[in-house]
């Protein structure tokens, strides 16, 4: 379980969909049972002590208006695409489930920023410019490659790593039916490898739980 601070107050905590019906058999035993009400994009747990916890729907999954729906929705293996990108590293796979189908990943280069003046910043600017613009053409390109042959089967495509570069390769348009599957979800990842598309396989399917106490 990942648990981290939420903005405007309360935490977050990410659950793997296997274990989330004991994640509410606890939370039931700490605070005394809960009732249950549909909200837009998930559900609205809260305890009889005044704790909530709002449960979002994981990426790909329809919307179900109770626990018992929601929990066999949330543990379903389905097809989900993984697009991160970070300087001129890219990891582009395909999932089933915790099953990576297809994976590619292309580390380039893409020159950090320098703290020079004058003449000579100007001109490694334009060298990084030049970079970055290369390395999201080829991460495009590898996007193209394994994601569009099977576009229509995918339930949701995620992104990760730097959200200014996932939209500078989602830009071209060959892409236009990757983007209609974005999912709002964005994936904080370090330098693409091979390891960290799989872990972020692993974390696009958690179950996200913003817990609020209750006001004193």
């Amino acid at each position: 379980m990942v648990s981290r601070p939420a903005a405007g107050g309360g935490r977050w905590v990410e659950v793997d969909p296997a274990r989330l019906g004991r994640w509410l058999d606890t939370f039931a035993a700490r605070h005394g049972g809960y009732a249950v009400d549909p909200v837009p994009g998930g559900l609205r747990v809260r305890a009889y002590d005044g704790e909530l916890a709002e449960l979002r729907t994981p990426p790909g999954a329809p919307d179900r208006p109770d626990l018992a729906g929601f929990l066999a929705e949330a543990g379903q293996p389905r097809r989900l695409a993984l697009l991160l990108v970070r300087r001129g590293g890219t990891a582009v796979g395909v999932a089933l489930g915790e099953r990576l189908l297809v994976s590619k990943v292309h580390t380039g280069y893409v020159q950090g920023r320098t703290a020079a003046g004058g003449w000579s910043q100007h001109r490694f600017a334009r060298r990084r410019d030049n970079q970055a613009r290369a390395a999201a053409g080829d991460a495009a390109d590898l996007a193209v490659r394994l994601l569009l042959p099977d576009i229509e089967q995918l339930a949701a495509v995620l992104g990760g790593g730097d959200r200014r570069s996932v939209e500078a390769v989602l830009a071209d348009a060959r892409l236009a039916p990757v983007r209609q599957r974005l999912d709002e979800r964005f994936l904080d990842v370090p330098d693409p490898r091979l390891a960290v598309l799989q872990d972020a396989v692993r974390a696009a399917r958690r179950v996200h739980i913003r817990l609020t106490a209750p006001a004193n």
